[in-house]
């Protein structure tokens, strides 16, 4: 697994369209396809997308975000600079837990001094801003890597919610 793996299955998740597309896929993630072809087929021996490479094997990427996230792609704290909030500095998480501390992805147009989360690829903040449930989610898988107690279970709770729920058809 390469840290645009996790990235990749949250935009599938996030975009909930069982018949997604690969072009779509790599646009919105500024991903090449290759490189979204090459995640996928990881992704497929790992069990967390189907044979085919259509369907999340949403349990399973439910389980090794909450067991085994923070062992493959464990992360600490960096420098303080200005960037995009992650974790529980989101927007929307900060409402749930007050801190005095802010976690960001590095971005220089970002408008939050923090400590530096290092992003799952590269351009991760450019999608995250053009898809509010893609950020969230990010950030969410972010709580797992730095998170406390309290929080991590918050994290868990909110992913489940996202992941496990089957796309409507």
């Amino acid at each position: 697994m390469r840290p645009q793996d996790i990235a990749i299955l949250l935009k599938i998740v996030s975009v909930n369209e069982p018949a997604w597309k690969l072009v779509p896929l790599s646009q919105a993630l500024s991903i090449s396809i290759s490189e979204i072809s090459e995640s996928l087929n990881r992704s497929q021996q790992a069990g967390l997308i189907d044979f085919n490479k259509k369907k999340i094997n949403r349990q399973n990427l439910m389980e090794f975000l909450e067991h085994g996230l923070r062992y493959v792609f464990p992360q600490q704290p960096g420098s303080f600079l200005r960037g995009l909030p992650t974790a529980h500095s989101h927007p929307l998480i900060k409402k749930v837990f007050i801190s005095e501390m802010n976690y960001v992805w590095p971005d220089n147009r970002g408008d939050v001094m923090g400590l530096a989360i290092e992003p799952f690829y590269a351009k991760q903040t450019l999608a995250a801003k053009e898809d509010k449930l893609f950020y969230k989610l990010l950030a969410l898988v972010d709580i797992l890597r730095v998170g406390k107690v309290r929080e991590i279970k918050y994290a868990v709770s909110e992913l489940k919610k996202n992941i496990l729920n089957e796309p409507s058809h």
